[in-house]
């Protein structure tokens, strides 16, 4: 039954931020600009955009159907629009998909959360003096000796997770739309004045020219199917979003309210790479493909060769860094936390409070799993993979695709077509002209390109 009681989103500006906190996350700021230096800077982040248009949108406003006609957290919402049917199924498996990744994401989340602390406190200015006097390893010492700590990345989960409950149990309106009317903005202001000191670096010219200038030479087979990947899960896709949809006003468009979350996750990125890559062309041997460790290993060590000559500065702009990456890292886990649950409460009709309670407790204890992996528990693996890494693989390369691929196949397919009309018009309020190219896009494009996602995941 659909609930059209449900407590929602007060404004459209609320509902379209916490959705772009969902989507906006580490992987924006980290993941794509790694992405992008495997493939060619300026070429990939074409090809991506092209992904953006013709894939991750069309998927995006499906979710954004599902979520609203159901009025339900996505757990219940295929179950709802196809009674009796084996798509109830669906939304399970998303909920199950949002837990997994926020056990072992928040472990990342931690990790950031201590770093920033290590920022604020001028850890790194020590550190960097002690590459000068002649160690430098220093900024990969510091790093392994904190992962394979066995409580300093616990205490920092607990941390971030304790955050998130707080803000999960206020509630849809005081809790997350509040918290995305406060984190989001205070996002891109972070985002402009590291890109103001990113741009009076050394290497800028050579890191925006890398970013920014096409350089097709570099494009291969292996290009376009690595922006898909970006894409799908840059925008979160698969992963439950159904459930913020469900909050979204009636007369909210949300064909526009897609775009508007595709812009600002797109935009985070880009400006990441214009951040990250004048650092990085601002000290030799550094590369901008390095991957996770770009950011909590060679990063730091930029910022404390290109700014040595400030000692406000070398302390200043990780503070930024790092508070940027939290804000990502916060409104992803977040977003998760309340898949799960809503989920939760909606289904067993437990109050919010003990619902909350339920998922924070079940995370902890999974996460400090995870985080233990990574050093007293890292002999115990699975296929060669430590919890953490399992997690991670299992639901990106595995969960997730299928995931998309059952989306597509359910709005494409399934979903009666005046359901799908009338909410793709906000209920004949705004107009929507491409519904054919919109549904034959999902019916046969994105599930065969999610598809070949899943099958390169499987050969990697």
């Amino acid at each position: 039954m659909i609930n059209s009681h449900r407590t929602g989103f007060a404004t459209k500006l609320g509902g379209v931020l916490a959705a772009a906190g969902s989507a906006v996350g580490l992987g924006n700021i980290w993941r794509f600009p790694m992405e992008a230096g495997q493939n060619g800077g300026g070429a990939f982040i074409l090809i991506y955009l092209a992904c953006v248009l013709c894939f991750g949108l069309p998927i995006m406003i499906a979710e954004f159907v599902v979520g609203r006609h159901a009025r339900a957290n996505v757990g219940s919402a295929y179950g709802i629009l196809a009674p009796g049917t084996k798509w109830k199924y669906v939304g399970p498996w998303a909920v199950l998909i949002a837990f997994l990744i926020i056990c072992y994401y928040n472990v990342v989340a931690g990790w950031v959360l201590c770093y920033f602390y290590d920022a604020l406190a001028g850890n790194f200015v020590q550190i960097a003096e002690q590459v000068v006097n002649g160690d430098p390893s220093a900024y990969v010492s510091n790093f392994n000796n904190f992962v394979t700590d066995p409580w300093k990345p616990v205490v920092c989960l607990l941390g971030t997770i304790g955050i998130t409950h707080f803000v999960i149990t206020k509630g849809v309106r005081s809790g997350i739309e509040n918290s995305s009317r406060i984190f989001m903005p205070a996002l891109f202001i972070i985002l402009i004045l590291l890109m103001i000191f990113a741009f009076n670096m050394p290497g800028t010219k050579q890191g925006i020219e890398f970013i920014l200038k096409p350089n097709f030479d570099n494009v291969h087979p292996s290009t376009v199917l690595a922006a898909l990947s970006q894409c799908f899960y840059s925008m979160s896709l698969g992963m439950g979003i159904v459930t913020y949809a469900s909050y979204f006003r009636r007369e909210a468009n949300l064909s526009r309210n897609a775009i508007s979350v595709a812009f600002m996750d797109t935009m985070v990125a880009i400006i990441a790479g214009l951040i990250i890559f004048p650092a990085v062309f601002s000290v030799p041997g550094v590369e901008p493909q390095a991957g996770a460790s770009l950011v909590f290993i060679a990063l730091p060590n930029v910022f404390g060769n290109a700014l040595s000559s400030s000692p406000l500065l070398m302390w200043f702009v990780p503070v930024l860094f790092y508070a940027l990456l939290l804000l990502a890292s916060l409104t992803s886990v977040i977003f998760l936390h309340e898949v799960v649950t809503a989920w939760v409460a909606e289904t067993f009709s437990f109050t919010r409070h003990r619902s909350a309670k339920i998922v924070t407790s079940l995370v902890i204890l999974l996460g400090i799993l995870c985080s233990l992996s990574m050093g007293i528990l890292s002999n115990f693996t699975v296929a060669g993979l430590n919890l953490f890494d399992l997690l991670d693989t299992v639901t990106t390369k595995i969960m997730l695709p299928i995931s998309g691929i059952m989306v597509c196949l359910f709005v494409g397919w399934k979903l009666s077509t005046r359901k799908l009309w009338v909410e793709l018009t906000s209920h004949m309020t705004v107009t929507f002209k491409p519904i054919h190219i919109f549904v034959g896009l999902l019916r046969f494009v994105c599930p065969a390109l999610i598809f070949v996602i899943l099958v390169s995941g499987f050969i990697n």
